[in-house]
């Protein structure tokens, strides 16, 4: 089982098991080779009024990431935490902190400039249905062009305005980005577009790919309505994988 420790006495439970589900995604994320040194952030909102988030300690590994270690922050990236002794990258915080804002729902915003994902934005269409579980993405994609280093505050209603109710972004010529109701959902939403990503970079290298007829793009796509709820299914499973592997990201 997974290294526990007692939650905090100034921690709510539900701040606490917001702790110990995005320290897992982080986890999972270096699991399978999607994180890029300490860059790029995972980020969850912590339940209750005011608006407060988690995100990583800034120069961690992300299999180094724990629950306690995480940081509270407010929308500006600012330290909340008391006693917080680890530093968090404000700049980092830019693009999540646009898509919480205005996604009250948004519990969870996964970004991550993994190889595959990274080539896929910089193909001119994007997502090709060329799998089934590339089908199951594309109508929740949005695409947000390049601006540059995300450290430009005003970037963030152009980010929020492309994004729209999709859950998925792809970040032009820089990575990909979802969104969650928690952070399960949004790590499902990742699953999903890192593997039609990957299946899509082996397939063009074979050479164009063969493309499925448009009444089966059609029922696929009403069928990926439901996409987002995989993740019940699913993060219950993962997290029984890290345990099994003595994990120790819920401490």
């Amino acid at each position: 089982m997974a290294e526990t420790q007692p939650k905090p006495d100034h921690m709510t439970d539900a701040e606490w098991q917001a702790r110990v589900d995005l320290a897992a995604a982080y986890r999972l994320v270096s699991l399978y080779g999607w994180d890029d040194l300490v860059f790029t952030h995972l980020s969850a909102r912590v339940p209750g009024p005011e608006h407060h988030f988690l995100i990583n300690p800034y120069g961690w590994l992300f299999d180094e990431i724990t629950a306690s270690s995480l940081v509270k922050v407010d929308e500006n990236g600012t330290i909340v935490d008391p006693g917080a002794t680890n530093n968090v990258n404000p700049a980092g915080f830019t693009i999540h902190s646009a898509v919480h804002m205005a996604r009250e729902e948004a519990g969870a915003v996964l970004h991550l400039h993994a190889a595959d994902g990274v080539a896929v934005s910089a193909h001119p269409e994007g997502v090709l249905p060329l799998s089934q579980t590339a089908m199951l993405v594309r109508p929740h994609i949005a695409f947000h062009e390049y601006e540059g280093v995300a450290l430009d505050l005003d970037e963030r209603e152009r980010l929020v305005a492309d994004l729209g109710d999709h859950d998925i972004l792809l970040l032009r010529n820089h990575g990909t980005l979802t969104v969650g109701r928690n952070v399960g959902e949004a790590f499902i939403y990742m699953y999903f577009l890192m593997k039609a990503c990957e299946i899509q970079v082996k397939t063009l290298a074979m050479g164009p790919g063969h493309m499925p007829s448009q009444a089966a793009l059609d029922t696929t796509a009403e069928q990926a309505k439901g996409l987002g709820a995989a993740g019940k299914l699913a993060w219950p499973a993962l997290l029984r994988k890290l345990e099994r592997m003595g994990s120790d990201y819920a401490r």
